[in-house]
């Protein structure tokens, strides 16, 4: 678990208020709000659907919400100052689902891209820089691979060191465990948290990948695809038992909802999370 600086501002780390995600009339989700503390993991979970991309999307600043607004330690996301707009968004590192390597590129060109855009660096302090990155995630002295050469996990692991290229504040992974094994997952999951430790960072993840949930969690908002609203928010391993709704038990349980409604009656308890992970 994280260790928090709790002398911090309280706006400090990322504040979502009163978000509405919509697509024309087609309201996504509404009145979402909620607080990422800094250097904490924050993970947006619920079944498929939901709007958890979607959500993703609009904290990085892809889309503009309906209404409502997200700060990055008491900035504003949408402000009209460009500058100010640009400089944020520079804070912020993502690693797609599909990792969005360049196939063109090599490892150390796809790493290094976002130094050679945002940056001055000099060629060498940029290869310099790229060899520490890779380092940190586990993939020193594969500068010149292509990603085709690299196995899944690897390719997250280039992603994450590209993320990560500009040493921002505030981690995006969409979906970071997708397509891995368990044991990969499971060497994933341990990287975000050294990484998160070493670099101070605040990480928002979008997953519904139970194991990953409830091993790099530190906070956790379930999104529902029914009422269309945040329906809990807080420690998912707390909610396993806890959660007022039954959806929410129901999903973090790995149940049909059958059961999870039977469990507030005279049915039988849930099972352990061992049993079911």
């Amino acid at each position: 678990m994280a260790v928090l600086d709790r002398t911090r501002p309280p706006d400090s780390g990322v504040v979502v208020r009163d978000l509405t995600l919509a697509y024309g009339s087609t309201v996504v989700q509404h009145e979402l709000s909620f607080h990422v503390r800094p250097a904490s993991i924050f993970v947006i979970m619920g079944v498929s659907g939901c709007g958890k991309s979607t959500l993703l999307r609009h904290m990085i600043d892809l889309e503009q919400a309906a209404q409502g607004d997200i700060t990055f330690d008491g900035q504003r996301l949408w402000t009209e100052n460009v500058a100010e707009r640009r400089a944020l968004q520079r804070r912020i590192g993502v690693l797609f689902q599909s990792t969005a390597l360049w196939s063109s590129m090599t490892v150390g060109e796809n790493v290094g891209l976002p130094l050679q855009l945002h940056t001055r660096l000099s060629a060498a302090e940029i290869r310099d820089q790229v060899a520490f990155k890779l380092a940190l995630v586990g993939l020193a002295g594969q500068e010149s691979r292509m990603p085709s050469e690299l196995s899944g996990g690897m390719q997250k692991r280039a992603g994450l060191a590209r993320a990560i290229a500009l040493d921002p504040d505030y981690l995006f992974l969409d979906e970071p465990s997708a397509g891995l094994d368990p044991i990969t997952s499971q060497r994933l999951d341990s990287l975000i948290m050294n990484l998160r430790d070493a670099l101070q960072l605040s990480v928002i993840a979008v997953t519904h990948e139970l194991p990953s949930i409830f091993t790099i969690a530190d906070d956790s908002i379930y999104l529902d695809n029914e009422s269309r609203r945040a329906i809990a928010h807080g420690d998912p391993r707390a909610l396993a038992d806890n959660a007022e709704h039954a959806r929410v038990r129901a999903f973090l349980n790995r149940q049909s909802l059958d059961a999870s409604t039977r469990a507030e009656g005279d049915g039988p308890e849930f099972p352990a999370r061992s049993e079911v992970l």
